[in-house]
């Protein structure tokens, strides 16, 4: 029962987000809804993570699972991707570093934020 319960909080706040994305006048991914609703949830203590634990768990394990459908079609649509393979490539790979640059600076401003906040306590 409890599997059933926590299947159905995280399908309802998939569900609302639904509502709400249907609502809006902007488009905006009802996933990313999704995600908002549900940390906001979270923090508010209208959820606790007990709720949600052991099938977020379970859907982050089989994670790879939920790329089938897409790599699927990546191969359904081979030969137009062949005539762009290298800007894809180009794209990926300016991408990936890009990515890796943003976070490696990310992750040295919060160390530098985290140093001075502590630092500020100790005075």
């Amino acid at each position: 029962m409890k599997i059933l319960k926590q299947f159905g909080v995280i399908f309802g706040v998939c569900w609302v987000s639904l509502v709400i994305e249907h609502y809006l006048p902007f488009s905006f991914p009802a996933s990313v809804i999704g995600m908002i609703l549900l940390l906001i949830c979270l923090l508010t203590g209208f959820l606790k993570i007990e709720h949600v634990q052991e099938k977020a768990d379970f859907l982050l394990g089989n994670m790879a699972f939920f790329f089938v459908p897409a790599g699927v079609s990546i191969i359904n649509y081979f030969d137009i991707l062949k005539s762009t393979v290298l800007q894809l490539l180009v794209i990926c790979v300016v991408s990936t570093i890009v990515t890796f640059a943003v976070t490696a600076y990310v992750v040295t401003l919060t160390v530098k934020l985290m140093e001075k906040k502590k630092g500020g306590r100790k005075a």
